[in-house]
Parts: structure tokens; C-alpha cells; sequence
């Protein structure tokens, strides 16, 4: 049975690449899973150094969402804030506290989907 794709939304990950990056996140990775994965389009991945650096990174993802007019679908791990989730359908945001996101790395676990390049969010659509 052929799989049907559908195409990434670049704003929305630009908005959260760029809000993220507001709050000084580290190692921001864009992760296409489409192929190999129902439960979203994409991943995005980043990491700060503090509880309440990874918190405030959260809450400017989460802010520039409702902005735009997007919902979040759920969120999960804030009280502790070593891995907060931001669940926004087709985009997934984890951030992580550093040693956290080397733990768990999801990068190893989703290998099957393509790392997107910066510069192809940055293009205009």
C-alpha cells in the first residue's frame, strides 16, 4: 500500500526553531519522520543547560504557537523539566536538559528519518 506524504509545514517549524533559538537552545535538530511514523511530520530536538532554561524555551515555543493560531494537542514533562514535550499534531518539540537528551537520544532512535538542513526551512515556500 503507497504511503501518502504530506508536505512539511516549514513556518511552523520555522517558528519553533526560531523561538527556541530565542531562548539560547542548543543543538536544534529537525527530524522529517513521515515515512516511518504516523504520529507526526516532524521532530524537533534542542537542549539548554538549566531547569529553568529548558522551561523558558518551552513556554516561547508554546507562546509563539498560540500567536500563530496553533493549537497544542498536549504537553507532558514540565514539572520536572529535564524533557518537556510540546505536542502540535504534526510537529513534535522535545527539549531537553543536556545530559537528559544524550540519555535518551533521539536522534539514534529516529536514524530512519532525515535530518532536515537548516537552510531548507529558512526558504520561502
Amino acid at each position: 500500500m503507497e504511503q501518502i506524504q504530506t508536505q512539511l509545514d516549514r513556518n511552523k517549524i520555522r517558528l519553533a526553531v526560531h523561538a527556541l533559538e530565542d531562548k539560547k537552545a542548543e543543538r536544534v535538530t529537525m527530524i522529517d519522520i513521515r515515512g516511518i511514523s504516523v504520529i507526526a511530520d516532524c521532530f524537533i530536538i534542542a537542549d539548554g543547560d538549566s531547569v529553568p532554561q529548558v522551561r523558558a524555551m518551552a513556554d516561547a515555543v508554546e507562546e509563539a504557537f498560540c500567536r500563530a493560531g496553533y493549537e497544542l494537542r498536549s504537553s507532558a514533562g514540565y514539572s520536572s523539566a529535564s524533557w518537556i514535550l510540546l505536542d502540535f499534531n504534526d510537529i513534535v518539540v522535545h527539549v531537553f536538559l543536556k545530559k537528559d537528551r544524550e540519555f535518551y537520544n533521539l536522534e539514534r532512535l529516529w536514524a530512519d528519518g532525515r535530518v532536515i538542513p537548516r537552510a531548507e526551512i529558512e526558504e520561502e515556500a
